[in-house]
């Protein structure tokens, strides 16, 4: 298992960032003996040759952006669930974690879990302070085929919208403030995925270091304790405040 745990702090590394360097050596040997094909062999290797090439290059073009990911792509702290990405992060405050468990799709008659971890909030909108545009832009467009899972639910029951995938860019939030940009497409993002699939925030399995059922527990168990520390505190706190007469 590639998480990592200290006293404190709970380290995930995902799927997707392993092999970094051995993707980017595979990539460089398909390069030199698709080369050498092409230069050394008959003509009736040069379609061959230039196969092996693209693979190559597929393969360098994984590798450079395995190794740019971060370490770890999640960090659990007693304090706050921390998500990292090479274009930003995300922190999800334990007191604003009202639910998580993975999201399932009606197909059918069946329930069809889906390869993602989801998050419900108490304050969808706390959030919105704690991740960067860069990530924003990025998250919008991984999101799309949660967002057409929705569509597909909703044409099943008999109920299309033809959404185009598009968000509102103006978002009035509960204090009034009225924002706008891709801040105000991201909350308008949260708000559907709530409405469609019951969570605020999503983690794709690949980011993960074991299976979604299993981190489910994990950020379960993460959470009760939390809260019990926090009830033990206070219970520490009010048994020593002094007896006013």
């Amino acid at each position: 298992m590639s998480g990592n745990e200290t006293s404190d702090t709970i380290y995930i590394r995902g799927v997707s960032s392993h092999n970094g360097i051995t993707t980017l050596i595979v990539g460089g040997v398909a390069l030199m003996i698709g080369n050498l094909t092409i230069t050394l062999l008959p003509e009736l290797f040069f379609l061959a040759g230039i196969l092996v090439i693209a693979a190559g290059i597929i393969a360098l073009t994984m590798g450079f952006f395995k190794i740019r990911e971060p370490k770890y792509s999640l960090e659990i702290t007693k304090q706050h669930l921390v998500y990292h990405h090479r274009l930003g992060k995300w922190r999800i405050e334990w007191d604003n974690l009202q639910r998580v468990d993975v999201p399932r799709v009606h197909k059918g008659l069946e329930h069809i879990d889906l390869e993602m971890v989801g998050f419900r909030l108490k304050d969808p909108e706390a959030m919105l302070a704690n991740i960067s545009p860069r990530l924003i832009t990025h998250l919008l467009m991984e999101q799309r085929p949660l967002v057409a899972q929705i569509e597909l639910s909703n044409c099943e029951s008999g109920r299309c919208y033809g959404d185009d995938l598009i968000e509102d860019a103006k978002y009035k939030m509960r204090s009034g403030e009225l924002i706008k940009g891709v801040t105000a497409m991201f909350a308008n993002r949260m708000r559907k995925l709530q409405s469609g699939l019951g969570y605020d925030v999503f983690i794709s399995v690949n980011e993960l270091d074991r299976s979604a059922h299993e981190f489910v527990a994990l950020i379960r168990q993460c959470h009760d304790s939390v809260k019990a520390s926090a009830v033990r505190a206070d219970d520490t706190h009010n048994s020593a405040a002094p007896i006013q007469d």
